[in-house]
C-alpha cells in the first residue's frame, strides 16, 4: 500500500479545524481565554475537561489523557483506522456525530463509488473511474508518471489512467455486513479483488483497455515502487486471457501502426506525439484480438517497437512472420541494446525528436504479400512449417538499401537481429514505404524572438515577454516572469506555468487589464507554455549532447605538425622551441617533462614532481611544459579536496594531464591520487538517496585512468609514498642560471624580445597540434630482456617501471618515424636503441636524485660545496682537513638563503659529510668538509644501466646479431656533434643515428635525430 505523503498529512492537520470537528459531534464549547473547553465524549464527567486550542489546532482531555489533532479526533470518535480517517478528511465530508463513543465503526462514512446493483461491466467502469479520480489527487502516482515521462494531461484523461491505493475498501461496507460481503464477492468475480480480501491492483498505476463504446475489456497494473520484496509481480492483469486492443482508435485513423511490447512504452510514444500507437501485453502478448483488429481496419504497415533485448528481438521476428503472412508489411524500430522505448525516450531528450529518428530509421523486415499456390507449393509449405520466409522472387537490383538508424550510431555496427527473412540472391521485395515522420508538437512552430535573456512571442496583436526561461531545467517546475501587452495595456507576473492555479490567476488578471476573453488568453498561455518547453528541451539536448573539445586542424596546420613529428632533429627542435618560449637551461628537465606529458597516452603514464625553493622557477617550468600540450588534455587545479576526484566522472581524466600547482594543495586528495597513479582507477562507495524510492542506498563512484600526474612543491621533506611514484626534478638554482634568466628578462624589454613574443602563439599551436596527432599506440621493446637496473633496494621495483615507461614515451613520441606493425588485433611500434640511449641519459640525471641517500637539494649543496672548498684550498694552499668555513661564508659564496643552508647543512652533518667545529666564545660556528668526491664516479653508474652499444638486435624472425657497423666507419653516437656518417640499408647495418625506413604507406620516416645542439652522448668507436 502506498504511503501517505508527509506533505498531505501536514496539509490536513493545518487546514481541517479541530474546533469544527468537535462541534460537529454535538459538544458545546465555551471560550476560556484563547482556548475552548467542553465535556469529553470519551468518559463520564460532570465538568468539562476537554480543551481545544484553535491556535495550535489541537485538543486534549485532562480527564482521560487523550488528545491530538484532527486526524486523531476522527479516529477516536468514529472508531476507524488512521488511513480511513485520512481518507474521510480528504473527502471533506460532514462527519456525523456519534451517539456514543465506539471502538470500531461498522459503517463506512464515505460514499461508495460503485452501485451495488450494477452489472459486471458497469462495476468495472465505476471502479476504473474511482481509480482515475484517485490518481488525480495522489502525489505519489503523479510523480511516477513524471518519472516515466507519461504525465501528459490529455493522456491521463483520454486513457482513464488510475491509481489503486487500497482506499476503495474504505468506501465499501465491511465484509461482515451483508452488503459489504456481496459487493466484495462481485469485485472478486470480475478480478478486481482477491480471495484474501485485498484489491488486486493495490499500489499500481492502472491502465484500462477500452473498446470503441468505452467498455473495459482488460486492465493493466504497474507497481509504482521498484523495491518490493522478492517474488512480488510488478505487472498485473485481470485473471483470464487478454482481451481488447489499447487505443483502437489509432487503427481506424492510420494504416500504419507502431506496436509496442508494453503499455508504458506505447504511452511514451503517444505523449511524444505519435498517436498511431498500440501495445501488446508483454513479449508474447500479441493476441488474436490484435490480429483481427489489424485486418478489420486494413492496417498496411506495423512498426514493431519491442524492447531491444534477446527476448524482444526473438518475439519481433516471430511476430513479423505472422503479420507478413496476413499481408502486413513490417518494420523494426531499433533502440540501443538493452533499452525499451521508455528508457530511450527518458535518456535521449527531447523524446519527440529521439523517438522520431528511431521511427523514421526503422529497419525494413519485409512486405506482407501472401504467395499464390504454385508448383512449388510443397516447398513453400515446408518453409512455412520451419518458420522461413515465403516471398515472390523479384530482381535483386530492386532490393532497397538499408537505412542507417539512430541506434546504429550508438553501438558498434552488427548484423541486425530484426532482419529475419533469409534472402537468396534473386529474392527481394519492392521498395518499402518509409516510416511516418513524427508530427510536430503543438506550439513548436510559434514564431519567437530572443533578445538577450528575453523571449518574445506575438499572437494576434498580443505580445508576450518571457524571462527566466533559460534557467537550468527542473522537470517539476517552469517558473518564469511573464508579461502580456497590447498597446499600452499590460499585465506582468511571476508564476509557475505548471501550476494550474497560478495560470488561472494570471489569465483572470490579464483579461481585466487587456479586455480580452479568458478563453482566448488561456489558449495563448498554452501555446507559450509549449513553446518554452520546446526551447528548454532543445537547450537541454544541446547541453547533454557529447562535445568534442578538440578544435579542428586545418590542412596546413596538420602538415606543419606532421613535419615536426617527423623531424630527424625532433628532440633538438623541442629544446630550441622551449628556449624560444622563454625557458633557458634546464635541458634534461625540459625533455623529461615533455616526455612525461607524452606518456599520458600510455596505459601507465609517468608522474612528475618538480621540487625547488620558493621563486626557484618550478612553476615556470611546469607552465612551459603544459603550454605545449593541448588545452583539452590538461586539467589544472590550485588545490583539491579529499573527495573531489571521485566525482569527476568515469572518463573525464583518461589520458589527461592532471596538474596541481602545489603539492600542498593536493594533500587532502593525496591518497586518491596515489591510487589513481599506481592502480589506474579509484572507486568510492558513498551513501545517498535512491531517486525512485527515497531510501538510503550505496552508490559507487569510479574514476578511470590512466592519468599523468604533474605536481610542484617547495617542501624539503617529501612523502615517501609520493617519491616512490614520481620522477623528481630539481630546478637549477645556480648563479649562472640566475644570470641567464636575468638576461632573458632584460631581452624581453627590447624590440627583439617584443617581436619574439609575437611568434610565441605560433609555436604553442604547432606543438599542441603535434600532440593532437599522437595516438595511444602499444609500444613493444625488443631489447627489454637485455636491459639492466639496480636491484639492491626495494624501491627500485617502482623505479624500474618508471625507467621502462620513459623508454616507451620516447618511442611513442617518434611514432611517425616508425613502422606501425600489427599482430592480430594489436597495433604497435617498436623501441629503437636510440630511444634507450636517450632514456639512459635522462635516467642518470633524474633517477639518481631518487635513489641517492641524499635529497636532491642536499646533494646539490654538497656538490657545490665540494667544488668551492677545493677551489679555496687550492687558492690558500692548505689541505682540505685544515680548511674551516662558516655558514655565512657559504651563503656569500654560493648565494643560497640562510634558511636553506641551515636545513641542508644540518642534513650533511647528520649524514657525516660535514663535521661541525665549535669555536671559542667569540668565534662563529664552523664546519669541516669530510666529503672528497668519493662517490662521484659511482653515482654516475649507480643505476646499473646497460650501455647502448652493448645491446644486440633481436628482430622478429632474424636471430641474434651483434650491433656492429662496417669496418672503417665513423663513430656514431645517438646525437653527434657534427653531421652523420654514411648509412646503409637498415637490414645491412642498423645504426644508432637516423636510419631511413620504408613503411607500408611508402613515406620515409627517420627513427632518431643524427645530431642535436644540447645533449651529447659518449662516442664509443663502435657501430650499433
Amino acid at each position: 500500500m502506498a504511503r501517505i505523503p508527509d506533505a498531505e498529512l501536514e496539509r490536513l492537520k493545518a487546514e481541517v479545524s479541530v474546533e469544527r470537528l468537535v462541534e460537529a459531534t454535538g459538544i458545546e464549547l465555551t471560550r476560556t481565554g484563547k482556548d475552548r473547553t467542553g465535556r469529553c465524549p470519551f468518559h463520564e464527567e460532570s465538568e468539562g475537561s476537554l480543551v481545544v486550542t484553535p491556535a495550535r489546532n489541537l485538543w486534549h482531555c485532562f480527564g482521560c489523557g487523550t488528545g491530538g489533532g484532527p486526524i486523531d479526533w476522527v479516529m477516536k470518535t468514529q472508531g476507524i483506522s488512521f488511513r480511513h480517517a485520512v481518507e474521510l478528511l480528504r473527502a471533506d465530508l460532514a462527519l456525523a456525530p456519534a451517539d456514543a463513543p465506539v471502538k470500531a465503526s461498522s459503517v463506512r462514512r464515505m460514499p461508495a463509488p460503485v452501485a451495488f446493483d450494477a452489472d459486471d461491466q458497469a462495476l468495472l467502469r465505476q471502479t476504473i473511474a474511482y481509480y482515475h479520480d484517485t490518481l488525480r489527487t495522489s502525489p505519489e502516482a503523479l510523480d511516477y508518471l513524471k518519472t516515466r515521462g507519461i504525465d501528459h494531461p490529455e493522456a491521463v484523461e483520454r486513457f482513464r489512467l488510475g491509481y489503486s491505493n487500497r482506499t476503495l475498501g474504505y468506501s465499501l461496507p465491511i465484509k461482515a455486513v451483508k452488503a459489504g460481503g456481496e459487493i466484495r464477492g462481485r469485485l472478486q468475480k470480475i478480478g478486481l479483488y482477491r480471495e484474501s480480501g485485498h484489491e488486486h491492483f493495490t499500489g499500481s498505476l492502472v491502465i484500462p483497455i477500452l473498446d470503441e463504446e468505452g467498455n473495459v475489456q482488460e486492465v493493466y497494473g504497474r507497481k509504482l515502487l521498484n523495491n518490493l520484496r522478492k517474488g512480488t509481480p510488478y505487472h498485473l492483469y485481470l485473471p483470464g486471457p487478454h482481451k481488447g486492443v489499447w487505443n483502437v482508435e489509432a487503427l481506424k485513423e492510420s494504416k500504419e501502426v507502431i506496436l509496442c511490447e508494453a503499455l508504458i512504452d506505447a504511452l511514451t510514444f503517444w505523449c511524444a506525439g505519435f498517436r498511431n500507437v498500440t501495445a501488446a501485453y508483454g513479449v508474447e502478448g500479441f493476441t488474436p484480438d490484435h490480429l483481427e483488429a489489424f485486418r478489420r481496419y486494413g492496417t498496411e504497415r506495423v512498426l514493431i517497437a519491442f524492447d531491444r533485448d534477446e527476448a524482444g528481438d526473438r518475439a519481433a521476428e516471430k511476430l513479423a512472420r505472422k503479420l507478413m503472412e496476413s499481408g502486413i508489411a513490417c518494420f523494426r524500430v531499433e533502440f540501443p541494446k538493452g533499452m525499451d522505448a521508455n528508457d530511450y525516450a527518458m535518456k535521449v531528450q527531447p523524446a519527440a525528436k529521439s523517438l522520431g529518428l528511431a521511427v523514421r530509421n526503422a529497419v525494413w523486415m519485409g512486405n506482407g504479400k501472401a504467395p499464390e499456390r504454385s508448383a512449388s507449393a510443397p516447398v513453400e509449405e515446408r518453409k512455412a512449417a520451419k518458420g522461413e520466409s515465403i516471398q515472390d522472387p523479384v530482381p535483386s537490383q530492386d532490393r532497397p538499401e538499408p537505412v542507417p538508424s539512430l541506434a546504429a550510431s550508438l553501438k558498434p555496427p552488427s548484423h541486425s537481429p530484426s532482419q529475419v527473412l533469409p534472402r537468396t540472391p534473386n529474392e527481394v521485395t519492392p521498395e518499402p514505404i518509409p516510416a511516418s515522420p513524427v508530427p510536430p508538437a503543438p506550439g513548436d512552430d510559434l514564431a519567437c524572438e530572443v533578445d538577450g535573456k528575453d523571449l518574445f512571442l506575438s499572437l494576434e496583436g498580443r505580445r508576450y515577454r518571457v524571462r527566466g526561461w533559460e534557467k537550468p531545467l527542473n522537470p517539476e517546475t517552469l517558473k518564469v516572469n511573464l508579461m502580456v501587452s497590447r498597446g499600452e495595456a499590460f499585465h506582468v507576473d511571476t508564476l509557475d506555468l505548471y501550476q494550474s492555479k497560478a495560470r488561472a490567476g494570471f489569465i483572470r488578471q490579464a483579461g481585466l487589464e487587456l479586455g480580452e476573453s479568458e478563453d482566448l488568453l488561456k489558449k495563448d498561455l498554452g501555446k507559450v507554455l509549449r513553446k518554452v518547453e520546446a526551447m528548454q528541451a532543445d537547450a537541454l539536448s544541446e547541453a547533454l549532447a557529447p562535445r568534442s573539445k578538440q578544435p579542428s586542424i586545418s590542412e596546413v596546420e596538420h602538415a606543419e605538425a606532421l613535419d615536426l613529428l617527423r623531424s630527424p632533429d625532433l628532440m633538438g627542435r623541442i629544446l630550441r622551441d622551449f628556449e624560444a618560449l622563454g625557458v633557458v637551461g634546464e635541458e634534461s628537465n625540459k625533455l623529461t617533462g615533455y616526455l612525461a606529458a607524452v606518456s599520458r597516452l600510455l596505459d601507465r603514464p609517468l608522474a612528475l614532481l618538480i621540487q625547488s625553493a620558493s621563486a626557484g622557477g618550478k612553476s615556470s617550468l611546469m607552465d612551459a611544459v603544459l603550454d605545449l600540450i593541448p588545452e583539452e588534455d590538461v586539467i589544472r587545479y590550485s588545490a583539491m579536496s579529499g573527495q573531489s576526484i571521485f566525482y569527476m566522472g568515469d572518463r573525464s581524466l583518461q589520458h589527461k594531464v592532471l596538474a596541481i600547482a602545489e603539492e600542498e594543495g593536493a594533500r587532502q586528495a593525496s591518497y586518491a591520487l596515489k591510487l589513481l597513479q599506481s592502480e589506474g582507477r579509484v572507486t568510492m562507495a558513498s551513501t545517498g538517496k535512491d531517486p525512485q524510492s527515497g531510501m538510503l542506498v550505496t552508490h559507487d563512484y569510479t574514476v578511470e585512468g590512466p592519468v599523468m600526474l604533474f605536481l610542484t612543491t617547495t617542501a624539503i621533506d617529501l612523502d615517501e609514498e609520493l617519491l616512490n611514484r614520481c620522477l623528481v626534478l630539481t630546478v637549477n638554482e645556480s648563479r649562472e642560471q640566475t644570470r641567464a634568466i636575468h638576461a632573458l628578462q632584460r631581452n624581453r624589454e627590447t624590440l627583439e624580445g617584443l617581436l619574439a613574443k609575437e611568434g610565441r602563439e605560433g609555436l604553442l599551436k604547432l606543438h599542441r597540434n603535434a600532440q593532437r596527432l599522437l595516438r595511444p599506440l602499444a609500444v613493444v621493446n625488443p631489447y627489454a630482456g637485455q636491459l639492466s637496473f639496480r636491484d639492491d633496494q626495494t624501491r627500485s621495483r617502482r623505479d624500474h617501471v618508471k625507467y621502462l615507461t620513459l623508454i616507451r614515451a620516447v618511442a611513442l613520441l617518434h611514432q611517425f618515424q616508425r613502422d606501425v606493425r600489427t599482430h592480430g588485433g594489436l597495433r604497435y611500434i617498436e623501441v629503437q636503441p636510440q630511444d634507450i640511449a636517450l632514456a639512459n641519459e635522462l635516467a642518470q640525471e633524474v633517477f639518481s636524485r631518487t635513489v641517492d641517500e641524499l635529497l636532491p637539494q642536499t646533494r646539490k649543496l654538497l656538490t657545490l660545496l665540494h667544488g668551492w672548498v677545493e677551489g679555496e684550498c687550492g687558492r690558500l694552499e692548505v689541505d682540505q682537513a685544515d680548511f674551516r668555513f662558516t655558514r655565512r661564508q657559504v651563503r656569500e659564496a654560493l648565494g643560497w638563503g640562510d634558511t636553506q643552508l641551515k636545513i641542508h647543512l644540518g642534513r650533511l652533518v647528520e649524514m657525516e659529510f660535514l663535521a661541525p667545529q665549535r669555536g671559542g666564545p667569540r668565534q662563529p660556528f664552523a664546519y669541516e668538509l669530510l666529503y672528497r668526491g668519493e662517490d662521484a664516479e659511482g653515482r654516475a653508474r649507480m643505476l646499473g644501466l646497460i650501455e647502448v652499444q652493448d645491446l644486440v638486435m633481436t628482430p622478429c624472425g632474424r636471430g641474434v646479431e651483434p650491433m656492429r657497423s662496417e669496418s672503417g666507419r665513423a663513430s656514431v653516437g645517438v646525437w653527434a656533434d657534427s653531421g652523420r656518417g654514411e648509412v646503409g640499408e637498415p637490414e645491412a647495418a642498423p645504426e644508432l643515428a637516423m636510419v631511413a625506413s620504408e613503411p607500408a604507406n611508402g613515406e620515409k620516416h627517420g627513427t632518431f635525430p643524427a645530431h642535436a645542439p644540447v645533449l651529447s652522448y659518449p662516442k664509443t668507436g663502435r657501430g650499433n
